[in-house]
């Protein structure tokens, strides 16, 4: 099998204040943006990688969700635990400090881990949790 990760989904419930942080803090390209208002589907992905995208969707939109499962999803978003995302870079500290100055929620500051990483940990508007992993 020749299988690539193409793209990923994660929730927002502020779809310009998730541009903001994915596309101002983070650098990435905004490659689609389909929709209006808080319906709004915005994929991004980081420059130079066309073929690895994240689309920020408005959560639990799908007909087969429960009114109780809406709420759950909600309920888990406003704690920060329904939805994760890794992310590498080769200057962990250098994109801290641009996280840091673009006001991001830090949840951890760059450490070494016991598990043989050093990392940090952010979350973006809507709660997700954005982990950041140093290539060495």
């Amino acid at each position: 099998m020749d299988l690539t990760i193409h793209s990923t989904f994660l929730p927002h419930d502020d779809p310009e204040a998730s541009l903001a942080f994915y596309r101002d803090t983070l650098g990435f390209e905004v490659r689609l943006d389909v929709g209006k208002g808080t319906m709004r589907w915005i994929t991004v992905g980081p420059p130079g990688q066309d073929g690895t995208s994240i689309v920020l969707h408005p959560p639990a939109v799908d007909p087969g969700i429960t009114d109780e499962e809406r709420r759950t999803i909600a309920e888990m978003m406003a704690k920060g635990t329904y939805a994760i995302i890794t992310l590498a870079t080769r200057d962990l500290d250098g994109t801290f400090e641009r996280l840091q100055a673009g006001d991001a929620d830090i949840v951890q500051e760059p450490a070494d881990q016991p598990y043989g990483v050093r990392d940090c940990a952010v979350r973006d508007p809507a709660g997700n949790l954005v982990r950041i992993n140093e290539v060495r």
